[in-house]
């Protein structure tokens, strides 16, 4: 018997989440037996808790084909809501909305914390006998969902772009302090990467053979603020100039967090960044060059800008989202559709699947191999790694009008059958 579709995203967007949703849509279409109506949960899980379902069946083909190309989570949206084990009664909500909506298929697309979501859903159903596949799809930039053997999952849809982002920004920034040197010396940008270095370590793509004066603090690097200082003036002795990148996690002391629902800290809302807390250190103890040290805090643009997204990213999140669905399709509940890179100096990738419960609540940091002994880089087995995934070409981004063109779904939602519902942590 035909079933519906429930497809959801959750967590921090990126320029291809909508591929792997877009993946999804499409590979349902080729089991027209199995699956009926296609429905996205309006922001994510909580959304599915207030039962705003968006009908994805009867958007236009166009809209669905844009989805290639519209970055962040705008087409269905995402959320910060996290289900924890205790929050009995928004899991039994979740299985009244299944039931009320003939949902026979799950599918949640995140990081660690939604593939948690979706393991619990999944387990959920069997206890209560409900007829229901979960299947979760990786997704976030920070490539810390999995294991540090690298075999549950090689990397996560999202990251590529987001290194390819911070290839492209240092080259440009070297050209600006370059050029400003003599009165700004030291430019320190922040990454994204909470206490995972991933990001950060991206920055040494623009720069492979060294030439630049580049240092790079990710959070495992262990270093102080004072550490920092000290390798700073040292470049300055040597090159005159010094460009930073830090770890939005690198430990500065407190600096006044601001934490997300998940508890994890929320990029842009520190009330002292951590750059800035570093810029004004190396200015108040003196820098050994006259000038001053200047910021720069990139913002949510890493992870929603279209024009900087890796062909390599999108491809490969539009095909983990299709493998999620032919895991579907064959009617096994409780798996994560993963990407694992083939063996050989060419690279290539295979799509597989891998028990939710392995992967749920995972988190992996940046290996101790790949950093090196003075601690501000990265060594070339972390650029072999990470460079496939940018690729070599610029995404093509449809226009009209002279702006870019995104998907725009029409508000064709669900009838709600239940009562109203406010999410439990809501009322807590």
């Amino acid at each position: 018997m035909k079933k519906n579709v429930l497809i959801a995203q959750s967590g921090g967007p990126s320029p291809v989440i909508n591929n792997s949703l877009r993946g999804i849509i499409d590979a349902c279409h080729d089991y027209p037996e199995l699956f009926d109506t296609i429905y996205g949960g309006w922001h994510g899980i909580e959304g599915v808790l207030k039962e705003e379902l968006l009908n994805l069946s009867d958007q236009h083909p166009d809209e669905i084909a844009f989805l290639r190309t519209t970055p962040a989570a705008g087409s269905i949206g995402t959320c910060r809501y996290k289900l924890k084990d205790k929050q009995n009664e928004d899991f039994d909500r979740l299985m009244e909305v299944f039931e009320a909506h003939n949902i026979g298929y799950f599918f949640y697309i995140g990081g660690n914390d939604s593939q948690h979501t979706a393991f619990k859903v999944s387990e959920l159903a069997k206890t209560k006998g409900i007829d229901l596949v979960a299947v979760g799809v990786p997704k976030t930039i920070d490539n810390d969902v999995g294991d540090n053997d690298f075999k549950l999952i090689d990397h996560t849809p999202g990251y590529g772009s987001v290194a390819k982002y911070w290839s492209h920004i240092i080259q440009n920034a070297n050209e600006e302090n370059r050029g400003s040197s003599p009165a700004d010396p030291v430019l320190v940008m922040q990454a994204m990467g909470r206490k995972i270095g991933y990001i950060p370590a991206a920055a040494r793509l623009a720069d492979p053979n060294r030439e630049m004066p580049l240092q790079i603090y990710l959070t495992e690097s262990g270093l102080t603020l004072e550490d920092l200082a000290d390798r700073v003036n040292d470049e300055l002795v040597r090159s005159k100039r010094c460009m930073v990148v830090i770890s939005e996690g690198f430990d500065v002391g407190s600096s006044g967090d601001v934490k997300d629902s998940f508890g994890h800290t929320s990029f842009g809302s520190n009330k002292i960044s951590a750059q800035q807390t570093i810029v004004n250190y190396l200015n108040e103890n003196g820098l050994k060059t006259k000038g001053a040290a200047r910021g720069q805090v990139m913002g949510t643009d890493q992870r929603h800008s279209m024009v900087y997204a890796s062909g390599v990213d999108l491809d490969e999140a539009y095909l983990v989202g299709k493998k999620a669905a032919e895991i579907a399709a064959s009617g096994e509940n409780g798996w994560m559709a993963t990407i694992l890179r083939n063996p050989g100096k060419i690279y290539s990738v295979r799509y597989d699947k891998v028990p939710l419960e392995k992967v749920a609540l995972s988190e992996r940091f940046f290996p101790e191999k790949w950093i090196t002994e003075n601690r501000v880089d990265v060594k070339d087995e972390f650029l072999d790694y990470v460079r496939p995934l940018i690729g070599n070409d610029w995404v093509s981004v449809p226009i009209a009008n002279g702006i870019q063109r995104f998907t725009k779904f029409e508000p064709i939602f669900a009838k709600q059958k239940l009562n109203k519902y406010i999410p439990q942590a809501e009322r807590e």
